[in-house]
């Protein structure tokens, strides 16, 4: 009892030599760019795909916790300088 549609051969595994390497880890200066592009709303489109590859969601959610922090301490540094003044 054949629904008619023909069926796929089986996959067969491929060699091991044709295994393809893991992506590589973003480095802290990409993850940093990664972050500060975003903080501005402006990233391209293939730096994005990129990015999707090498960097992971725990990663940019740290950076972008510390980067806020170290935005925050220093806009609150300028404005006391600026009021002592």
């Amino acid at each position: 009892m054949s629904s008619g549609t023909p069926t796929p051969p089986p996959r067969t595994p491929a060699p091991p030599g044709d295994v393809a390497p893991p992506p590589r880890q973003a480095t802290l200066l990409e993850l940093l760019g990664a972050v500060f592009w975003s903080f501005f709303g402006v990233r391209k489109s293939e730096a994005m795909r990129r990015d999707t590859v090498t960097i992971k969601p725990h990663q940019v959610i740290i950076v972008g916790v510390l980067c806020a922090a170290v935005l925050v301490a220093a806009l609150l540094i300028l404005v006391r300088l600026i009021t002592r003044g």
